[in-house]
């Protein structure tokens, strides 16, 4: 896309907006479906952690991002992230006109952030909703062995609590995702406990960030039971592909273009950006860990999920 289609884009489906607020304003969810029933190209941005394999720059990042033709980025504003929370209000907002001079826009950051009291919390929430974030991720729950999981739900309910209330205050939301990487166990990577996490909160201040990878890796041929239940909760799609043997591998090569997620996506009306992942060896076991090697697996990667988004799938 040019910079001026790019631009044409976001205007006509609302997610441009000069204001004090930033550019980038999403629409809810389901407001990007036409009466027809199917729903407006929807913005696909990349997270951005994989940019920090090449130890590339803001300005570099955003270059590399409108090359491949993503609509923006989610940004890992944690320890050792792009951005480092105690370095937010002077890196985000200058990150963000960088982006901007590319027509990009970065309607999601991923952090590290529990509860209020988590370090820098209010100062990097205050400082996203200042450039145009809508939602940020919430840092990963340990579970704990020494405690009934039942306990642990209600502790961490306990933090999103006051979370939401310092959400609802600055006009951000949360969302949680249902993580469970191999040889680890985090809470809510089971979609049963996230569903429990979740429950009765404004989706709006507490939402879930669904991804359909690890829920494949979980539950197997049962996620879809279990997304049904967490569909009122739904806020962001995080998307990476996987295969049967729970192995990341690169978009069309695994199984989620093949279970019949992106139609249940156009039915529900989903209007949100998407969270593009890349997990998977681009580089062809680091012998080419170049900028050229991961511009080709990004546009290759959009390719694939434009395709399924226009249902094209298997």
């Amino acid at each position: 896309m040019t910079a001026l289609s790019r631009r044409d884009f976001l205007s006509r489906t609302g997610i441009m907006a000069a204001s004090a607020t930033g550019f980038w304003s999403l629409p809810l969810l389901g407001q990007a479906a036409e009466s027809s029933g199917k729903p407006s190209r929807l913005p696909v941005v990349l997270f951005t952690k994989v940019c920090q394999e090449l130890n590339l720059g803001f300005e570099d990042i955003a270059s590399l991002t409108a090359e491949a033709g993503l609509d923006g980025v989610d940004s890992p504003v944690r320890p050792k992230g792009e951005v480092l929370p105690e370095k937010v209000a002077d890196d985000l907002p200058r990150y963000a006109e960088v982006l901007k001079k590319k027509g990009l826009g970065i309607p999601l950051i991923t952090t590290a952030i529990l509860g209020p009291d988590s370090p820098h919390a209010e100062k990097v929430l205050r400082t996203a909703r200042k450039v145009g974030v809508r939602f940020y991720r919430t840092g990963f729950i340990d579970r704990r062995d020494d405690q009934p999981v039942e306990a642990q739900i209600a502790e961490a309910r306990a933090k999103l609590k006051d979370l939401a209330a310092m959400n609802r205050e600055i006009g951000i939301g949360a969302i949680v995702q249902n993580h469970s990487p191999a040889g680890h166990a985090y809470l809510g990577g089971d979609l049963n406990e996230l569903e429990q996490i979740l429950a009765d909160f404004d989706p709006g201040r507490i939402g879930a960030a669904f991804d359909i990878g690890h829920a494949i890796k979980v539950h197997g041929d049962k996620w879809r039971e279990r997304f049904d239940k967490l569909k009122p909760q739904l806020k962001i799609a995080y998307i990476k592909d996987t295969n049967r043997a729970g192995q990341w591998v690169q978009f069309g090569q695994g199984e989620i273009g093949k279970v019949g997620y992106f139609k249940l996506l156009r039915e529900i009306g989903y209007g949100s950006p998407l969270s593009m992942h890349i997990e998977f060896d681009w580089s062809s076991k680091g012998a080419n860990r170049n900028r050229a090697a991961l511009l080709r697996a990004l546009k290759e990667s959009l390719g694939v999920l434009r395709g399924w988004l226009n249902g094209q799938e298997s």
